[in-house]
């Protein structure tokens, strides 16, 4: 019986060649960050990952050992009655830990013990973070973008969701990172992932992009809430075509008071983030917006952020990345019709770039 197969890199062809990719650090360092598409098999948890490493300081490295040793027979004795209970003979896992040492080693030779065919990640998690600072930090794009750019409330990512059953790739950056991209952007009860995470859901975003056909993009600064677009994705963006929408403010009022409507009912959370806009609004806006507010009348109080900080600030975002356009699309409403239309308007013009 062979021994579990060394494997260079995690890059989508070698995923692509096992049946499942099994991330065996503890669940804390997998909720940090992992592989595109792995699942979560610890052999220590959080708690005994912890124990053993405080053995290990303050006791013996032998002492540690057995008590990990232990703790690890248990797991991987749990995931092969739970989560691999079902795998065929054929089952190909591809195993890592943090630095490929003791905790992938010992479930690989377990698996392999089995009769699996097992692969193993030299080097573990941290191959994989040099293989995401490659492609993403000092890397050329590898793909050509449209951005699909537009004041705040005009529908901009309404439409990019449409385009995909409209066969148009798109990257979404908001959805990736968690975020809508503007200053009440913050999703409720939904806390952004960390850099590292938002790096990896993109980077299997665009390992599942065709690099011979366009990417559309939605216009974001150079961070999503408080996230940084990674320099291969900027550069792709700040050098490419766009795509325009246009809509009244009144229109755009009205769509973003019932997409901000869970966040404006926390009227105390708000206040403080109206108070801090770089318009500084005076205390009688900011009273006039929390009575509002606290009525349930959103709409005037969208509709005052569109005047006095959204397109003050989209103008001045313009002006800094000018870039060439393909297309001005002109919706009177942003609702379903409006912006079915917008979407296969935007699907004509992304073709011929």
């Amino acid at each position: 019986m062979s021994g579990p197969e060394t494997v260079a890199s995690a890059d989508a062809a070698t995923r692509a060649r096992f049946d499942m990719v099994i991330d065996v650090r503890s669940p804390g360092e997998f909720a940090e960050d992992h592989v595109p598409g792995a699942v979560n098999l610890p052999v220590l948890d959080n708690a005994e990952r912890a124990e053993v490493g405080t053995l290990y300081v303050q006791k013996s490295r032998f002492l540690a050992r057995k008590v990990g040793g232990a703790y690890v027979a248990r797991n991987i004795s749990a995931h092969l009655l739970g989560a691999l209970a079902d795998q065929p003979g054929g089952f190909r896992p591809l195993v890592y830990c943090w630095r490929g040492g003791m905790r992938s080693g010992a479930m690989a030779h377990i698996l392999s013990q089995v009769g699996w065919r097992v692969g193993v990640l030299a080097g573990g998690y941290r191959t994989y973070r040099r293989e995401v600072t490659t492609r993403l930090y000092d890397s050329p794009p590898g793909f050509r973008a449209v951005v699909l750019d537009g004041p705040t409330g005009s529908g901009k990512t309404e439409v990019l969701r449409r385009l995909p059953a409209l066969g148009v790739q798109v990257l979404d950056l908001e959805g990736l990172a968690g975020h809508r991209g503007s200053l009440l952007g913050a999703l409720p009860g939904r806390p952004q992932p960390a850099q590292k995470m938002f790096e990896s859901r993109l980077l299997g975003a665009l390992e599942a992009l065709d690099p011979t056909r366009p990417v559309v993009i939605e216009a974001e600064s150079s961070k999503v809430g408080e996230r940084m677009v990674p320099p291969a994705v900027w550069t792709a963006m700040t050098g490419a075509p766009s795509i325009r929408l246009e809509a009244p403010p009144e229109a755009r009022a009205a769509y973003l008071a019932g997409v901000y409507a869970e966040t404006a009912g926390d009227v105390e959370a708000l206040m403080p983030l109206l108070s801090r806009l770089p318009s500084k609004p005076g205390a009688r806006r900011l009273s006039e917006w929390r009575a509002l507010l606290e009525a349930g009348d959103l709409e005037p109080v969208a509709l005052g952020l569109v005047e006095t900080h959204y397109d003050p600030a989209y103008r001045r975002s313009s002006r800094q990345h000018e870039r060439p356009e393909l297309g001005r699309i002109d919706l009177t409403a942003v609702s379903g019709p409006d912006l079915d239309r917008a979407a296969e308007a935007v699907v004509a013009l992304a073709r011929k770039s």
